[in-house]
C-alpha cells in the first residue's frame, strides 16, 4: 500500500478510488472501495449505491485524516 500523509485533506478527498459493485437479493447493490479498509455501502439502485459510497469515502478519509492515520493513494490511473 502506498501512503503519504503530507498532503491536505482536500487533496485526499479529491482522489478517485476504484470501487467494486455487487448486485444483491431483492434488487439491492453492495459497493466497496477495496483500498479503504471497511469502506462500503449499499443502495437500491446503482446510482444510489455510487452516491452512498462517495459519502462513505468522504467520511472514511476525513476520519483517517482527523485521527492522523495514513490514507492510501489509489493504485493505477487517477483520472481527476
Amino acid at each position: 500500500m502506498v501512503s503519504i500523509t503530507c498532503k491536505s485533506l482536500d487533496y485526499y478527498l479529491n482522489l478517485k478510488y476504484p470501487f467494486s459493485l455487487y448486485p444483491e437479493d431483492r434488487g439491492m447493490y453492495s459497493i466497496m472501495i477495496p483500498e479503504l479498509s471497511g469502506c462500503m455501502s449499499q443502495g437500491k439502485s446503482i446510482k444510489e449505491a455510487v452516491q452512498n459510497i462517495d459519502k462513505a469515502r468522504r467520511y472514511w478519509i476525513t476520519r483517517a485524516w482527523d485521527s492522523g492515520n495514513e490514507i492510501p493513494i489509489p493504485i493505477g490511473p487517477n483520472l481527476n
